[in-house]
């Protein structure tokens, strides 16, 4: 059965058992709105649950050749007010990423160009990833915005390249190129350019739809299991605060959409 779900920022489309979900805001090198999450929440839970497409895979990926996804739409951080909308924009992406990681089918990000903060974060979630040679990966939040990532999300991070290569790109906001990402093990295989990619995802996702579902499944979760046994027990809500409250975080802000360099003040 194929059937398509189309929204204007984010589409979805099933075909032979295989789910495609495209991040569609290639004018913003698809960066993230909040209802975005929300929809790929949704469309992962609802696989999760009922599953009445027979999907056996999914594929997310990025419209066009620049980005996978630049991480969330800035803008939208004007509206912050209290420390409370800190912590709920952080529950929630901890909400979307788990909704992800507890989604019994394999995930396939089929990567383009920059795939950053948010987008890294959604990447670093699915089963596998794999990427064009342009493609850059990091979250550079200590140049731009001078906020953090929640510690569900330093867990991942960790689990995939280990602490003292989380600490190098977030500390130096560096992007690591294609070549490193393969090197660390974060991306599985590069290719020549977006067409490419999706050829590849697309012959990976009907490989692995013609492989015992069950051992799959068995394979994921357990995985998943150990992964939590990564993610500390203490409290990130004072680190989160600390940073979204700040003067810093309200600069950074101003200077990424204003286009100019932040002055940070630490406070």
């Amino acid at each position: 059965m194929d059937t398509q779900a189309t929204t204007e920022d984010l589409l979805y489309e099933v075909r032979d058992g295989i789910g495609y979900i495209t991040f569609n805001r290639p004018q913003t090198r698809n960066a993230m709105t909040f209802a975005m999450y929300a929809r790929l929440a949704e469309i992962c839970d609802e696989v999760s649950k009922t599953n009445a497409d027979g999907v056996k895979v999914l594929i997310i990926t990025g419209a066009g050749e620049k980005a996978f996804a630049a991480g969330t739409d800035i803008s939208q951080f004007r509206a912050f007010k209290t420390a409370q909308d800190a912590l709920d924009y952080e529950a929630r992406g901890d909400k979307v990423q788990t909704t992800i990681e507890r989604c019994p089918i394999p995930i396939i990000a089929a990567i383009a160009g920059a795939c950053t903060g948010g987008g890294f974060g959604i990447a670093a979630c699915c089963d596998m990833r794999i990427s064009t040679a342009d493609a850059r990966f990091g979250f550079p939040i200590s140049r731009t915005l001078g906020n953090c990532l929640s510690m569900a999300n330093y867990a991942r991070l960790y689990a995939l390249l280990g602490p003292a290569k989380v600490k190098d790109i977030v500390f130096t906001a560096r992007l690591m190129n294609a070549d490193e990402a393969l090197a660390s093990g974060l991306v599985s295989e590069v290719l020549p350019d977006a067409a490419a990619v999706h050829a590849r995802a697309e012959e990976l996702a009907r490989t692995i739809a013609g492989h015992a579902p069950l051992t799959i499944r068995a394979t994921k979760e357990a995985l998943r299991r150990i992964g939590q046994n990564l993610r500390p027990d203490e409290d990130d809500k004072d680190l989160i605060v600390m940073c979204y409250t700040s003067e810093d975080f309200r600069e950074g802000m101003e200077a990424f959409l204003n286009k100019r360099k932040p002055v940070w003040r630490g406070v």
